[in-house]
C-alpha cells in the first residue's frame, strides 16, 4: 500500500504538469507564431519481486515474472512545430514562413535568437525590428521616404522612392533552421535560443536547397494550438488526476484497516 501511494501521488504530479502545459497552450491560442508544447509522461522503475526468464526448475524458466511498478513522470513537454494557420493583415511588414525555418533576431545582448512571428515594424532609423525593438538579421534599413516595400518569396526586401521608377534593394531576409527544432529553449516573447540538443542553426535564403520555407508578405501566422484539441486533452488529464486520488484514497482507507485490526 505504500508502494500505491507514492505511485498514485506521482501520477497525480504528472498530471498537473500535463494541466499547466495545457493551461500553457490554452493562454497562447492567439498569440502569432506560438507553438504549442505537449506533455511526454515515463514509468518509473520498477520493484523486480521474481525477475522474468528466472529459473523455475531444473529445465523451466518463469515465463513472465512479477514486477511493481513505483508510478510515472513528467519527461518532457516537446514543442510541436506544426504549421498555424495564415492571417492576412494590412501591413507590409508582416511576414509569414510557409514551411521550415525561424527568423533570426539580434537581441539587445547581442546574441542572436530565433522566432517564427513575422510581424515586424519599423523605428526611428528605418531598420526592421520586431514589437520590443530587436533588430532583424541580418539588419534591414529602409529610408523614410520609401512609398512601398516589397518582400519577395525569397526574402529579398525592395522598396520605392518618389521621383523613381525602378525599385531598390533594402537587404535580404535570410532564414535559420535547426536539426531537432523540438530542442530549442524557449525564452519568452515569442523567441527561441540553440542548446546543444537543437544543433547549429543552418542559415540560408527562404525557398533554398537547405529546404527552408519560402515568404510570403502581409499575412501572419497564427498559433498552433487546436482549442478543441486541448479541452479534450484535459478532460482527460482531469480524469487521470481524479483516477489517481481515488487510488490514494483507497489505500488511506486499507491502512486505516489495519490500525482497527491493530486495536
Amino acid at each position: 500500500m505504500i508502494r500505491a501511494l507514492y505511485s498514485a501521488a506521482s501520477g497525480m504530479s504528472a498530471q498537473q504538469t500535463n494541466v499547466d502545459t495545457i493551461a500553457n497552450n490554452l493562454a497562447n491560442a492567439n498569440t502569432a507564431g506560438f507553438k504549442a508544447r505537449r506533455a511526454q509522461f515515463q514509468d518509473l522503475m520498477y520493484q523486480n519481486m521474481v525477475q522474468p526468464g528466472a529459473a523455475a526448475g531444473a529445465q523451466s524458466v518463469v515465463p513472465s515474472g512479477l514486477q511493481l511498478g513505483l508510478g510515472t513522470r513528467t519527461a518532457s513537454n516537446e514543442i510541436v512545430f506544426t504549421q498555424g494557420n495564415f492571417s492576412q493583415t494590412s501591413n507590409p511588414l508582416d511576414v509569414v514562413i510557409q514551411g521550415k525555418g525561424f527568423f533570426q533576431i539580434q537581441r539587445q545582448s547581442g546574441d542572436l535568437a530565433y522566432t517564427r512571428a513575422g510581424s515586424f515594424q519599423f523605428n526611428k532609423d528605418g531598420n526592421i525590428v520586431t514589437a520590443d525593438g530587436d533588430l532583424l538579421s541580418p539588419q534591414i534599413t529602409v529610408p523614410a521616404d520609401a512609398q512601398s516595400v516589397t518582400i519577395a518569396t525569397d526574402g529579398t526586401v525592395t522598396f520605392t522612392q518618389p521621383g523613381q521608377a525602378s525599385a531598390q534593394i533594402a537587404g535580404q531576409i535570410q532564414l535559420a533552421n535547426f536539426p531537432n527544432p523540438a530542442g530549442l529553449n524557449s525564452l519568452g516573447k515569442n523567441l527561441y535560443a540553440p542548446t546543444d540538443a537543437s544543433g547549429d542553426a543552418i542559415v540560408g535564403n527562404p525557398g533554398g536547397q537547405e529546404g527552408l520555407g519560402s515568404l510570403l508578405q502581409g499575412y501572419t501566422e497564427q498559433s498552433n494550438v487546436s482549442v478543441v484539441d486541448e479541452f479534450v486533452n484535459l478532460i482527460v488529464s482531469q480524469r487521470a488526476y481524479e483516477a489517481n486520488s481515488k487510488v490514494v484514497k483507497a489505500a488511506d482507507e486499507m491502512y486505516q484497516q489495519m490500525n482497527n485490526v491493530a486495536q
